[in-house]
């Protein structure tokens, strides 16, 4: 079990279903980049992990880790968590290291990622920082075995917890920090450390100020003060075992991605279609309507926009419910009744509810 974040621009793919297909995208990199970078996206995909040869060394990245070890050195804290680069964001079970996906090391992954997922998670600074407090966070709590201690089960739960396949957060919670989006510390007790410690390690931290009326304040004292007891310490978990380095993955970004995308799919279209029968109309005497499937196609971008910014949820699990709202309008041969305008505010409407919706019904992935 590894402890994962599961946590855009308008696709560019030709084909949306059962295999990745990538529409020719030719690039003209600096000629000491490596040979796939000239690459068009269709040939890229196909690659092997294995064949990309990177390394964090000499990437934006190599800056952004060595920021991570400054503010532990700022805390007194001796421990450095290794770091490499893998297929996503996870630090192992016993393993007091960090995982780092590969689409950070170089920009033309980068593009892909973005072309096929619609957002890099960490891909600006400051969200990179982040996650990278987080999952020092689970690097500490393994070097130290802190969630053996008796205070810590108490204060956060046990460890030994199975991790759920979703969960079904409480937005309005006061017992958890907020320093990943998606109320993430509400996955696990596991997560609920790491966040815990994201938001003390974070320099200028107003933690005291900012969480003073929160419960949750008593889970930043603890960090506060369990962290200065080991702070001089060299820590009893010392492996620099690096797990599924993507040196040694042998399936190809194709594989990768197609498994990405069935992970955050939607599986039941007819969820919608009570809202969407409110919204359209249906009937011969619509005919001659515009169709209601073009009408969210032209919309899906500012729909997927506006919704991710409110709800804080993946662009690409709103992309999915949009697409398949647009199927189900077609199906249902559903018609626009109402002014442009109108029509538009109650979409907008309507997706930033079904995404709340969704992220009530337990859904909110914790890890593959």
């Amino acid at each position: 079990t590894s402890h994962c974040i599961r946590l855009s621009a308008t696709m560019d793919v030709v084909r949306f279903d059962k295999k990745i297909t990538m529409a020719r995208t030719p690039s003209r990199p600096a000629a000491d980049e490596p040979r796939w970078a000239r690459w068009s996206d269709e040939r890229l995909l196909d690659l092997r992990f294995c064949d990309l040869k990177l390394s964090i060394a000499g990437t934006p990245l190599e800056a952004r880790v060595g920021k991570l070890y400054r503010e532990l050195s700022a805390r007194r804290i001796r421990f450095r968590p290794h770091c490499w680069l893998a297929e996503e964001w996870f630090s192992p079970d016993g393993i007091p290291g960090i995982g780092i996906p590969f689409y950070l090391a170089h920009p033309r992954l980068t593009r892909l990622e973005r072309k096929l997922m619609l957002e890099v998670e960490g891909g600006p600074t400051r969200w990179c920082m982040r996650l990278l407090r987080h999952e020092a966070g689970h690097a500490v709590d393994t070097a130290f075995r802190l969630h053996r201690r008796q205070r810590w089960r108490k204060i956060f739960g046990k460890a030994s917890r199975p991790y759920p396949d979703s969960y079904t957060p409480r937005p309005y919670s006061m017992n958890y920090v907020l320093n990943l989006g998606l109320w993430y510390a509400q996955a696990h007790p596991s997560e609920d450390f790491a966040e815990t410690f994201a938001v003390w390690l974070k320099p200028r931290s107003r933690w005291r100020i900012d969480y003073q009326d929160w419960p949750a304040l008593r889970k930043l004292r603890y960090v506060h003060e369990v962290m200065a007891e080991v702070s001089n310490q060299a820590p009893p978990v010392r492996s620099r075992q690096r797990v599924d380095p993507i040196s040694r993955v042998t399936r190809t970004l194709r594989e990768h991605y197609e498994h990405r995308r069935d992970y955050y799919a939607n599986d039941d279209a007819h969820f919608y279609d009570r809202d969407l029968l409110r919204l359209f109309a249906t009937g011969p005497e619509y005919r001659k309507r515009p169709r209601a499937s073009a009408f969210l196609r032209r919309m899906r971008p500012e729909l997927r926009e506006i919704t991710a910014y409110w709800t804080g949820q993946n662009r690409y699990t709103i992309h999915q419910v949009l697409r398949e709202m647009v199927q189900r309008c077609e199906e249902l041969d559903l018609r626009v009744d109402k002014p442009p305008e109108e029509a538009r505010r109650h979409a907008l409407v309507m997706v930033a509810v079904q995404t709340i919706n969704y992220l009530h019904s337990g859904h909110f992935r914790v890890a593959v």
